[in-house]
């Protein structure tokens, strides 16, 4: 049985690496959508996959990586794009979806790790360094590589530096609901003078039974 041409490894990728002669691993696994759906899916940590991003400095392009457990410092990237360029980087952003496809022309989640393809000079995170392989996008759901992170840098002639920020994780607060004194008091008062209608009831038909009794006693005093 052949296998649907959705499920093969991306061939511009995999003629690249074979005709650049770098040892590699092509990973096939269920589809991933991003870097935390790949360290799922292939049992990995997050600092073992290579997150790839496009990202504009004024006008021109540039591939930037990092382990997927960073957010990407603009500020960082900034600098050392103006040290490279050797003037200052006015704008760093990351441009949308549609922005990327079109100055890439590239299909829809179709963005590689690897920046010669794309024609985008590559810039990588000091931290994935650390990493002695990761894991690579082929711009495929279906398939990754894995490879020597020093092999990747030299295949991709890669920048170098520290551009990430750990990822800040929100908790939530629970706070305990505060009671009302106020309401609480009044409750409290009202529920000790309130009485119930039966109650009223009783206390007035004893007040005319008391009432009707010394009547009787005065008038039998009279007749005395």
């Amino acid at each position: 049985m052949t296998k649907s041409k959705s499920k093969q490894p991306p061939a511009k990728i995999i003629n690249y690496l074979e005709k650049m002669g770098v040892s590699h691993d092509i990973l096939e696994h269920k589809t991933v959508y991003t870097a935390i759906d790949a360290a799922n899916t292939l049992k990995k940590k997050l600092n073992e996959i290579a997150k790839s991003l496009v990202v504009k400095a004024d006008k021109d392009y540039y591939l930037v990586l990092l382990p997927a457990d960073k957010n990407l410092n603009e500020e960082k990237l900034k600098k050392i794009i103006s040290q490279q360029k050797g003037k200052n980087v006015k704008t760093v952003k990351i441009p949308g979806e549609k922005i990327m496809q079109n100055a890439l022309k590239i299909k829809a989640g179709a963005l590689s790790a690897f920046g010669k393809i794309h024609k985008l000079p590559v810039i990588v995170d000091k931290e994935l360094e650390k990493a002695k392989k990761a894991i690579f996008s082929t711009g495929g759901l279906n398939h990754s590589i894995e490879m020597k992170v020093k092999d990747y840098i030299n295949l991709e002639e890669a920048v170098s530096g520290n551009l990430g920020a750990k990822k800040k994780v929100k908790k939530q607060k629970t706070t305990p609901a505060k009671r009302n004194k106020k309401t609480a008091g009044k409750t409290t008062k009202k529920t000790a003078t309130k009485k119930s209608p039966k109650t009223e009831k009783k206390t007035t038909t004893q007040k005319k039974k008391t009432k009707s009794a010394g009547q009787t006693t005065a008038t039998k005093k009279k007749q005395l």
